[in-house]
This record gives C-alpha cells, structure tokens and sequence, in this order.
C-alpha cells in the first residue's frame, strides 16, 4: 500500500513513466566473482522488477572486470562508491587501509579501459523517487559511516529539507534498520523492516563481497515499494574459490582470511 494512498508515486522509478513494486538492492560487491553470481542466482529467482547497485563494485578481491561485466551486461543501475573512484583513479586511496590500498593498485592495473570509462561515468547516488534515496556511505559523502543510531540521526538533519522516507546506503559492509523514530526491528519477522509513514529509516542490505556482520554469507535486500517492507537475505557462496583467488593474485593474505568470519 502506499503511503499516501491512490496514485501515490512510490512505486515509481526513474522518470516516473514506469511502475514498479520489488527493487533488489545490492552493495559492495567488491570484485568477489563467486558471491555475485550467488546473489544473482538468488535475486533472479525472487523475479524484481528492477536491481540497484549501491557502489563499490570494485576493492578487495580478485575480480574486478569479471563483477563488472555482468552489471554491465545487466544494465543496473550503479552509483560511485569510494573504492570504485579509487580504482578508476578519480581519486587517490591516501585514506585506505594498507591492505584496501593494496587491492586498489592491483586492480587499477588489470582493469580494461571499458570498464574503467564505465567507473568513471557513475553517479554519486541514485533517486529510486523522491521517497527513495540510494547512496554509497551517507547522504552528505560517500565516505563516511552510518554504523549505529548516532551516526544516523546526524545524518537525517541532512534529509530535512526533502521527502525521502528511506535512504538505502551502502558502505558498512553491515546488515543495518535504523528508524529516526522508535525500532526498525519486525517482531513478526526480523528479517524485514516495515517502512511507516510517520517515519524515516536509513537501511543497508549488507555486502555482496565483504560482509563484516559477523555472518560470512553474501548479503542483499528487496523492497517492496506497494507493500512498503524491506527484506534482508543472505546466500551461500563458494568462498574459498575467493580466497584463493586473492592469494593466488598476491594480494594481501588478511584479506582472503577475513571472508570466511564475515569480519
């Protein structure tokens, strides 16, 4: 149901010439082959009306052209995450970890001069419409973090001055419902997040890539624009076939062993 009744325009994307009702949302695909093609598989079989990719679709593992062939050849919809600028070389990795940074040269090497043009052309977030946001890190920038309430309500001041309801962001690499007012937690089903009209909420589906919640399973999630709910899911994906892909492109080891903890 949507919020504001008949005719309301929350299930619209885009230009507003076409409808729709489930939007799978990813983020953080960070170049992991294997968990893309598990997500995919999974997002596939839920048949959404349309996929958004919240950035990052380069960083930290070891297959960079491969991951972005297929959102190319997909044609979702993307926005620039910080490691996707990085990689491109719209901007320096100085505020990297080592390790991210080490990735980041791999990758800026072996990456084709498509895809390096297609990093380059994304944009900084994405309107699903004006009740939806997509973002990478926070509205404000892409690289900061929304990891709990605080964080959040810092970053609800910059929603004010419009009508965004949710803000789907990225980043974290964490499973994270945030509500500017009271709980986003479903008692009923706690994997779902219940969109109110009284409120607003800040919501990342997880990484695809890197998950760092604890659970190594590949993360996304799926709105329902009619049903006005958010869904998370995780998928089993062949990790190990990751991680020695990283060792074998002599990338640093704490990033193939980190997979398997989700941390």
């Amino acid at each position: 149901m949507c919020l504001l009744g008949s005719g309301c325009p929350y299930s619209t994307l885009g230009n507003g010439s076409v409808r729709w009702m489930l939007i799978a949302v990813i983020a953080d695909l960070h170049a992991n082959l294997e968990a893309t093609r598990a997500v995919f598989g999974a997002v596939d079989a839920l048949a959404p009306d349309a996929v958004v990719c919240l950035g990052d679709v380069a960083g930290y593992n070891a297959n960079p052209n491969e991951v972005i062939d297929i959102i190319r050849e997909r044609r979702i919809r993307t926005l620039m995450g910080n490691h996707d600028a990085a990689a491109c070389g719209l901007e320096e990795p100085w505020f990297f970890n080592s390790k991210a940074q080490a990735a980041i040269e791999w990758q800026a090497g072996v990456l084709r001069d498509d895809n390096r043009d297609w990093l380059r052309g994304l944009p900084p977030h994405i309107d699903l419409n004006e009740y939806f946001l997509c973002v990478h890190g926070a509205p404000a920038n892409r690289d900061d973090y929304i990891l709990d309430w605080l964080d959040a309500m810092r970053q609800f001041e910059s929603l004010n001055d419009t009508p965004v309801k949710a803000c789907f962001f990225g980043h974290s690499h964490r499973v994270t419902a945030i509500a500017e007012k009271g709980s986003a937690s479903n008692e009923d089903n706690p994997k779902r997040c219940l969109i109110a009209q009284d409120n607003r909420y800040f919501l990342n589906p997880g990484s695809v890539g890197q998950p760092r919640d604890g659970n190594p399973l590949a993360a996304f999630g799926l709105l329902n624009s009619d049903e006005m709910t958010f869904d998370f899911h995780r998928v089993e994906y062949d990790i190990e076939t990751t991680a020695q892909k990283i060792v074998d492109a002599g990338l640093p080891l704490a990033l193939a062993r980190r997979l398997s903890r989700g941390k």
